[in-house]
């Protein structure tokens, strides 16, 4: 039996000077040190032996860098629909983060993160994206890998103004009329369902059911599957699309439409139907406060958008106030006084009339 390789060595299949290793946990390394160098080789060696010394001797844990985060953090993010935007927001912050490990990233360094964007011309809404990722790859990588055992507080930027679009009923109706007519069926359906804009181009024939008047959807944001009721103005547009294409209900040209929505054909029908300021996801929007308008509850539109919490539905309760119109109503002029007339000035008096000094002879 050839005799294990210990130390640094050489291999007949690589430039590379190797290392292997017997760490104290009983576990065996065994890999290329990336250089021709032996010296560096066997500097990368000690440095592996001491950090797994440490960490079993001491409990002191190995530094791990921000790239080597990273690049688990997004294995970890790969299936999410938003992921391009997870790998673009991680490039942003290379230049702030990428020479660092985890442990260096302090306080200083996070404002170093906030001051360079916003000179850059960023919106707090926009730095507070690149903060909430920070903070979110360093609570994994402290509660669920334990690599790090403490992490910097992070506070979102204030000023943040929470984006507050939707459309009357008299705009709607001049955005479809302006619309092809791919498009005037993608956004009836969503006005009608709440249905995001990648969740109704990917709606296929074989998730609806017309006669239960139900949609599945298994293309959703946070990537739980639900069902979607379906309303006459949504089982409408559904009926006109049949026969069009096999497999997608929503086609241009007899083709599944696989691009971004917020297209040409979108920027030139808003601008038709003189709406300013509007994207397609505000049809989102709009259809949540028509409902909250017409009396539906939070916890009844909670379920019908799919949300996992009431805290992306609360921002629409302004929009329905009949559960406060009787509280409302106790003051009006006209009614039975009830409120009860107390005076500061009253008592003030009543409490110098009736306080008397010590030293008082009578």
């Amino acid at each position: 039996m050839a005799q294990t390789q210990e130390g640094v060595y050489r291999r007949q299949d690589s430039r590379f000077w190797w290392i292997a290793t017997k760490l104290p946990n009983g576990k065996r390394i065994r890999q290329s040190a990336g250089t021709e160098n032996r010296q560096d080789a066997e500097a990368l060696l000690a440095k592996i032996r001491l950090e797994a010394f440490r960490e079993h001797h001491f409990g002191i844990k190995p530094h791990r860098s921000w790239q080597e985060a990273v690049v688990r953090y997004l294995t970890i993010k790969a299936n999410l629909r938003s992921y391009r935007d997870v790998n673009r927001i991680c490039r942003m912050l290379d230049p702030y983060l990428g020479s660092l490990t985890l442990n260096q990233i302090n306080g200083d360094v996070i404002w170093s993160v906030v001051q360079g964007q916003l000179k850059k011309g960023n919106t707090p809404a926009t730095v507070n994206r690149y903060l909430a990722l920070i903070r979110n790859l360093l609570k994994m990588a402290r509660d669920e890998w334990q690599w790090i055992d403490s992490i910097p507080k992070i506070r979102l930027l204030p000023g943040e103004v929470e984006r507050d679009r939707w459309l009357t009923r008299e705009e709607a109706d001049r955005l479809i009329a302006a619309a092809p007519l791919h498009l005037a069926a993608l956004i009836r359906f969503a006005l009608a369902t709440g249905c995001r804009a990648r969740e109704i181009t990917g709606l296929e024939w074989n998730r609806v059911d017309l006669k239960r008047c139900t949609a599945w959807l298994n293309r959703t944001k946070n990537g739980t599957p639900r069902g979607v009721p379906l309303n006459k103005d949504a089982i409408a547009v559904l009926e006109e699309q049949i026969g069009k294409h096999a497999q997608f209900c929503f086609t241009y040209r007899g083709q599944p439409i696989r691009w971004d929505l917020t297209n040409t054909a979108w920027v030139n029908t808003i601008k038709k139907a003189e709406i300013e300021d509007f994207r397609f996801h505000d049809l989102r929007h709009t259809w949540a406060s028509w409902h909250r308008q017409a009396g539906t509850s939070c916890d009844e539109l909670k379920d019908l958008g799919g949300w996992k919490s009431r805290n992306m539905v609360d921002r629409y309760a302004k929009f329905a106030t009949e559960n406060l119109a009787f509280a409302a109503s106790r003051i009006e002029t006209g009614k039975d006084r009830k409120v009860i007339p107390l005076s500061r000035f009253c008592h003030a008096k009543d409490a110098n009339q009736s306080y008397k000094p010590a030293n008082s002879l009578s």
